[in-house]
């Protein structure tokens, strides 16, 4: 069955908008994506600021937050999959962050 081939590769990111609870993807093709903000930690633990400073990757088949480190994928999005970063890494991420804060 092709189905879920043919939908990842044809759904591209048109704009995207993320709040303190969500992560909201608008695609080319009219379908709108909801999710927790809380399945990605580092948009969750970002100021608005941050969050705001994003930029389409692999011709809109993804999405990349430099500052964050982040990198999310359309077909992550429709597959329902929460971000796969470990606890050890998210800790030394929020540990590196207190650090660049407290330097700047």
């Amino acid at each position: 069955m092709n189905t879920i081939t043919s939908e990842t590769q044809t759904a591209r990111i048109q704009s995207l908008k993320v709040s303190d609870e969500e992560l909201v993807v608008d695609l080319v093709d009219g379908r709108t994506l909801a999710v927790p903000v809380g399945w990605f930690p580092r948009l969750a633990h970002a100021t608005p600021k941050e969050r705001a400073a994003w930029r389409l990757i692999g011709q809109g088949h993804g999405v990349h937050w430099a500052e964050l480190d982040e990198d999310i994928s359309v077909d992550n999005l429709l597959a329902g999959k929460q971000s796969g970063e470990s606890q050890r890494s998210f800790k030394r991420w929020l540990e590196g962050r207190a650090k660049r804060r407290r330097k700047g």
